[in-house]
């Protein structure tokens, strides 16, 4: 590990004011300091940021605000997020392990980086770690990577089973830019395809620092579930995964959510299957039928075709698991 020097500051705008190109953010180091030891990153400044963010897990009549330095397990086990944004906390005990759960802070889980074996392999090119390498992944061992969203720059594919909650649940990011100015970014839109950028993971502003993540008040609170495939049953990646939630009334699905990780280079929204579903009876054939929509546009590589009828059946489970929480 290269050597760097280390700040902490007291408040929040003189903390950004401190962050440039040259410089990182450390909240609970789970992943920075992997990338550091493998000197895939190499900055010269650290900058500790547990003392001037939030931890504070509240939520009022309209939304559930998660403070940036929560730790994912006290959100996991958080009473307002049990009863009323459950599949919150079932993604966050679907993930690593408790001993990681207890250090990583909630927007460190969200700017983690992709956990392809390319990426690690500084002998390898690859283009997300060095931009215009090439994909090592796109024709090697890519039985980990995308089936849908990629590009010929890029297959790896998101690793935070949280996010694939706060996906599926609408989460808005809350930063603070360069001129500790409040800004906010749609989930949806928080992260990003590869394309010809994939060293670019997410559209968080330069130098800007996430504060906390809002998720609106809905009605999936009780009919939810998350369904994570993977090789073995801790602290292993999703081969694929499915978070599902229902709002139903008089027997028929009124909306729902379905939202996957382990296929794409962000988190993935099946929108086409959640409209299928709505006003629909939450019946086994009409959720095959949604499953079927979600997986008819997906494009496996040469080593990971297996993933198509995985997620067909990964979505089934976790639709009628959301039946019966």
């Amino acid at each position: 590990m290269r050597p760097f020097e280390f700040f902490r500051k007291d408040d929040i705008a003189k903390t950004i004011s401190q962050k440039n190109d040259k410089a990182k953010f450390i909240a609970g180091g789970t992943n920075l300091v992997d990338l550091m030891k493998k000197n895939i990153e190499q900055p010269d400044y650290i900058i500790d940021v547990n003392s001037v963010l939030s931890t504070t897990v509240e939520v009022d009549k309209k939304k559930l605000r998660i403070g940036a330095m929560s730790k994912n397990s006290s959100v996991a086990k958080n009473a307002d997020v049990l009863k009323e944004y459950s599949l919150i906390s079932k993604a966050i005990l679907a993930g690593a392990s408790p001993q990681i759960r207890n250090m990583a802070s909630c927007a460190g889980n969200m700017l983690q980086r992709t956990r392809c074996p390319y990426f690690y392999d500084v002998t390898t090119p690859c283009n997300k770690r060095k931009p215009g390498s090439g994909c090592s992944a796109k024709e090697g061992e890519n039985r980990m990577n995308a089936v849908i969203g990629y590009s010929d720059d890029c297959v790896a594919v998101h690793p935070s089973d949280f996010c694939i909650s706060l996906a599926a649940l609408d989460a808005t990011v809350i930063t603070r830019n360069s001129k500790n100015k409040k800004e906010e970014i749609e989930f949806k839109n928080f992260h990003r395809l590869p394309g010809n950028t994939p060293h670019l993971d997410t559209n968080l502003p330069q130098n800007s620092i996430i504060e906390a993540i809002e998720i609106p008040k809905n009605n999936f609170g009780k009919n939810n579930a998350y369904v994570k495939i993977r090789d073995r049953s801790s602290y292993a990646f999703a081969l694929v995964s499915v978070a599902a939630a229902l709002d139903l009334e008089n027997g028929k699905i009124k909306d729902s959510r379905l939202a996957s990780g382990g296929v794409a280079h962000k988190p993935w929204r099946w929108y086409e299957s959640e409209n299928f579903l709505k006003g629909k009876m939450p019946t086994t054939e009409n959720f095959s039928a949604a499953a079927d929509l979600a997986i008819k546009d997906l494009k496996p590589l040469s080593n990971n075709g297996f993933k198509k009828e995985m997620l067909r059946g990964a979505m089934i489970t976790a639709l009628q698991n959301s039946l019966n929480p």
